[in-house]
This record gives C-alpha cells, sequence and structure tokens, in this order.
C-alpha cells in the first residue's frame, strides 16, 4: 500500500514538471553542468595522479637513486679554457654505501655515455649504460629476446650488449638480432639481449632507463671509454671526469628509505668536499603527489560544488514561484482532506525528481567530457564509482535541502485563503 502511495506521488510530481516543461528543463540544467563538471573535474584529477604515480612506481619505491652533478664552484670554474671538471659519485662511494649498510638490499653503480654506434650503413646515437646485471632486478623490464647481463659477462670482461627494443629496431631492421655485432663508440660489441625500455620523467626524478639505452658490463665500459668524456659546446670542447653517473640503492623495507637516504646522504658529505652528488627518493615523491591529488581533487571537488549550489538555487527559486501559482491548486486539496505532509510530500518529490534526473543526465555529460578530453588532447582521465556516486547522491541531497524551504511554505498556506486566490 505505502509502495503504491509513494509511486503515485512520484507519477503526480512527473506530470506537474511535464507541465512546464521548458521551466523543468532550464530548472535541471544548472544541476546537469553542477554534476557533470564535478564528475569531469574528478576524473582529470583522477587521470593526472594516476599517471605520476605509475611513472613513479616504475622508479621503485624501496628504490633511492643517486646521481653525480656539478656543484655550483665547479659550474663556477667549468668555463674556464682548458679545464676539466673533476665531479660526482667515485667507486669508492658505491663500496661504502654496498657495505655500511645493513638495510640495502642490493647497489647498483652506473656509468652513463653518449656514442655512436653503426652497424654498416645505420647509425644512431645511444646512450651506453655500464652496470651490473643487479640493475634488471632493480629496473625491471619486460626481456623480448636473447638474455640480460649475466655475472660471467663481468667476470670475463666480455664486450656484450643488451639494447632496448627502440635501439634494435633501428640498428638491426633487417638483421638477426641475438649475436648480432655492433660499433659502440668505436669498438665492437656482441648483442645478446633485448629489452623493453620506459623512459621519461617523474616529478624531479628522471627514470634510469632511457628508449636508445644499450646496457654493457660496466668493467668494460671502464676499460674501453674510462672515466673522462669529453662534451662538445658551442664555446668549445668541455673535458669531464666522472667515475659514476649513478648509484640505485635498494632498501629491505620501504619503511626505512628515507633513514637509509639520510645515512647515505652524510656518509656522502664526509667524503665530498663538494655538494657534487644529489639524492632523490621516489618515495617521498610518491607520498608528495598523493597530498597533492588530495589537495587537487578537493580544490577541484569545491569549484565544481559551487556550480550545484547554484543548481540548487535555481530549483529553490522555482519551486517557490511554482507554490504562489498553485495557491489554489493546494488550497482545494487541503479543502478536500490532504494533510500538511502530504502537501510537503508533493513538493519535495517533485525538487528531488528535478535534481535527480538532472544529476542522471549530468553523469552523461561528465563521463563524455572526459573522453573528449582524452581524444583530443591525449591526456589520460579515469572515472572512479566514487567520482559517479558522490555527485549524484550530492544533486539529490541537494534537491532534498533546497526543496524543503518550498514544500514547508506551501503546506502552510491557510485553506480559506488558498481557495479565494485566482
Amino acid at each position: 500500500m505505502m509502495q503504491t502511495k509513494i509511486a503515485r506521488n512520484i507519477w503526480l510530481g512527473i506530470e506537474n514538471l511535464l507541465l512546464h516543461k521548458l521551466r523543468s528543463f532550464l530548472t535541471m540544467l544548472g544541476v546537469v553542468f553542477g554534476v557533470g563538471s564535478v564528475v569531469a573535474m574528478l576524473s582529470v584529477g583522477e587521470g593526472a595522479s594516476k599517471e605520476a604515480l605509475e611513472q613513479i612506481r616504475k622508479l621503485g619505491s624501496n628504490n633511492i637513486i643517486i646521481s653525480s652533478k656539478k656543484s655550483a664552484e665547479e659550474e663556477a670554474t667549468s668555463t674556464q679554457h682548458s679545464h676539466m671538471s673533476i665531479y660526482g659519485l667515485t667507486y669508492e662511494d658505491y663500496h661504502r654505501a654496498s657495505e655500511s649498510f645493513k638495510d640495502i638490499e642490493h647497489a647498483v653503480p652506473v656509468k652513463l655515455m653518449r656514442k655512436d654506434s653503426r652497424l654498416r650503413e645505420r647509425a644512431m646515437e645511444l646512450r651506453v649504460v655500464g652496470t651490473t646485471p643487479t640493475w634488471f632486478r632493480l629496473v625491471p623490464r619486460e626481456l623480448i629476446a636473447g638474455r640480460r647481463l649475466q655475472q660471467s659477462d663481468l667476470d670475463k670482461q666480455a664486450p656484450v650488449v643488451v639494447l632496448t627494443e627502440h635501439g634494435a629496431r633501428k640498428l638491426l631492421a633487417t638483421e638477426s638480432t641475438i649475436g648480432q655485432t655492433v660499433r659502440i663508440g668505436g669498438s665492437q660489441f656482441r648483442v645478446v639481449g633485448i629489452v623493453k625500455s620506459e623512459g621519461g620523467q617523474a616529478g624531479s626524478i628522471q627514470i634510469p632507463d632511457q628508449e636508445i639505452d644499450a646496457y654493457i658490463p660496466i668493467d668494460v665500459a671502464r676499460v674501453y671509454f674510462g672515466d673522462i668524456f669529453t662534451k662538445r659546446t658551442s664555446g668549445g670542447d668541455e673535458r669531464e671526469k666522472v667515475e659514476l653517473h649513478q648509484m640505485i640503492v635498494q632498501v629491505n623495507n620501504e619503511s626505512k628509505v628515507e633513514a637509509v637516504a639520510e645515512g647515505i646522504r652524510r656518509m656522502l658529505e664526509q667524503f665530498h668536499k663538494k655538494e657534487d652528488y644529489k639524492v632523490s627518493i621516489p618515495l617521498a615523491l610518491r607520498k608528495q603527489r598523493e597530498a597533492t591529488k588530495r589537495t587537487f581533487n578537493i580544490v577541484l571537488g569545491s569549484i565544481a560544488g559551487i556550480s550545484l549550489l547554484v543548481g540548487g538555487i535555481g530549483i529553490m527559486n522555482i519551486m517557490l514561484a511554482s507554490v504562489t501559482e498553485r495557491t489554489r491548486e493546494i488550497g482545494i486539496r487541503r479543502a478536500i482532506g490532504a494533510k500538511r505532509r502530504q502537501i510537503v510530500y508533493q513538493f519535495l518529490i517533485e525538487t528531488v525528481v528535478l535534481s535527480t534526473i538532472g544529476g542522471i543526465i549530468g553523469l552523461g555529460v561528465g563521463a563524455l567530457i572526459p573522453l573528449l578530453i582524452t581524444y583530443f588532447s591525449g591526456m589520460v582521465t579515469v572515472m572512479t564509482w566514487k567520482g559517479v556516486l558522490l555527485p549524484l547522491l550530492i544533486s539529490m541531497t541537494i534537491g532534498i535541502l533546497f526543496g524543503l524551504y518550498p514544500a514547508i511554505n506551501a503546506a502552510k498556506v491557510d485553506p480559506i485563503v488558498a481557495l479565494r486566490h485566482e
């Protein structure tokens, strides 16, 4: 019985709204755009956050990346003629870090060089990465063909190379891949494997691998290419001596990452007169990103919430006008026995129907906008259940809150005065 009465009241509310189709539609627009903007903004915010966190995840939340950099004093003197810059991490730093911290599970030394590579008529510049087999544990990437570097390659100082898919396609386009010999920086290397690579930037931290990487044993890199590099600049050739360009450390427990990073920083301070290194912690960057995401969502949600508020005010305004127009109808209903709560229900149902239908249409608009953004700009957008249900619930709540006052006003109308109303 109760369900039938509710259904009848809802249908009566819909019929009353259909009597003024254009007015009802225009009243809903505020809710439509409000809900649509909330859904769209939350989707954009979630997509941006997911992309950033995915990049940080590739760095490894248990990893610490220590990079060589020129100190301020070295930058000032590097422009002088015949000057050789000596800076950065050393092999001793690597051994000290590996042996001094019990919480370090793996440590990887890295030498980075730009070298021209050639296979007959095909040529390209590669970033040569001198490292150890442990690199592929700390920077895990899918193996496409062959194998990764092995400890035996280091022991024998074997001139072998593992290419990324991009470099392999360009250099070995029409050749058999594994076992092929390529010339890198004037020396011959045998291709033993091909891996996928996902270079890029995660906040302020450069992802360790790039599309043009070629991985060789670190001892081979040191013997073949040495520690002194010549860079060509607009002002002439610039010579640099850098033993290690990077060191990647993996800690055995995520909770100890920041403590170990601080320990490494203090250790480097003792053995480096100048600050020619940079310690980066992906975990700290991830926490910062998550905090930024929360703030971003709150700001976007608040801005879009204002649109919903405006839509609610529009509903209240129209319903107050509707009460004035339908005073005689209210009087007739009261005269034939309708109770005040039934009048309240009647007008409240109309506002809830308006806000709910507007909210559902707004969800459709909100789902379409992120798709268009992704299609035209390539930006990643992500719709979540929270981002869909929350705006719809808010729109229904606004319908109740902003419809309550007009409904109570309608119920307070004196039946005798209402019957006389023209």
